[in-house]
């Protein structure tokens, strides 16, 4: 299973604010243009199911997650229920930064369930779903990656 993890920063912003805007699922079709729709139900423990249909290369990815939001930690995680990835799965984490903002840190492990195109197909989702999140973070909280190559997907 592939993994990504990007780091971020969100200057002159809050972690709760940050937090508050990232598990705000219903506003990033209109904060940023990588999230075309995200539908979202409210689950009786207070987790959500959000289906998701996100720009990807060129055409367009679809899946279906169960999101669980911890904000005493100022964290979410999501695994995929169903979609196009065989497995996909991660949080979103918001801290204090030393001197004011916020650290925002994603990470994910994806499997796309195509063993014999692995080698080819990994890398260029690893490196898609790195420029997307970056975009995603730009566009909610106005954050820049700080990862090495994740700022190079960024730019």
């Amino acid at each position: 299973m592939r993994q990504v993890v990007l780091h971020a920063i969100a200057d002159g912003s809050e972690p709760a604010a940050v937090y508050h805007r990232i598990t705000d699922f219903r506003r990033y079709p209109e904060l940023t243009d990588t999230v075309r729709e995200v539908r979202v139900d409210a689950l009786p423990d207070g987790s959500v199911v959000s289906d998701w249909t996100v720009s990807f290369r060129g055409g367009l990815m679809r899946w279906r997650e169960r999101d669980t939001f911890a904000p005493d930690t100022l964290t979410l995680t999501f695994e995929q229920l169903s979609g196009d990835f065989e497995t996909f799965e991660g949080s979103w984490r918001c801290e204090p930064c030393e001197g004011g903002g916020t650290l925002v840190v994603f990470t994910a492990s994806f499997d796309l369930g195509i063993p014999t195109l692995a080698e080819i197909l990994d890398p260029v989702a690893e490196s898609t779903l790195r420029t997307n999140i970056a975009r995603i973070l730009a566009g909610l909280v106005g954050a820049e990656v700080i990862d090495e190559c994740a700022a190079t997907a960024h730019g």
